[in-house]
């Protein structure tokens, strides 16, 4: 399965973009999903996972992401808020499409249990 994002530009800070993560085949209603970023120099990170039971956010983002998907076109979004020029960094979509799928806190927040990956959009925002 293909994950393509796009959504991503250059925003000023205090500014809103939604991500769009589209995947190139019907994937399971049950199966987890998330997004993780990284900023130059800076390790991947965790931004948001939904998983069949509840969604998830790093501490850096909650009250002002939030994540979403709509099974009938296959995408998942992640409505980005109030943003600030620290959360600039390349977004990567992440897919748990291989059973049994993650449904905690602790699996979704891993990159090891994503087995799909798309190739990313750049955020930039600007102070």
């Amino acid at each position: 399965v293909l994950l393509v994002e796009s959504g991503g530009g250059l925003v000023q800070a205090g500014g809103s973009l939604r991500l769009s993560c589209a995947a190139s085949e019907r994937t399971v209603s049950n199966s987890g999903m998330a997004w993780f970023r990284q900023a130059p120099g800076n390790e991947r990170e965790f931004v948001a996972a939904l998983t069949w039971r509840d969604t998830y956010y790093a501490d850096s983002v909650r009250g002002r992401f939030t994540i979403s998907r709509d099974n009938a076109v296959n995408t998942v979004y992640l409505q980005m808020n109030s943003l600030k020029p620290e959360d600039t960094a390349m977004y990567f979509c992440a897919g748990d499409l291989t059973p049994p799928y993650c449904s905690g806190s602790g699996c979704s927040k891993r990159q090891s249990t994503y087995d799909s990956w798309g190739q990313g959009t750049q955020v930039t925002v600007s102070s």
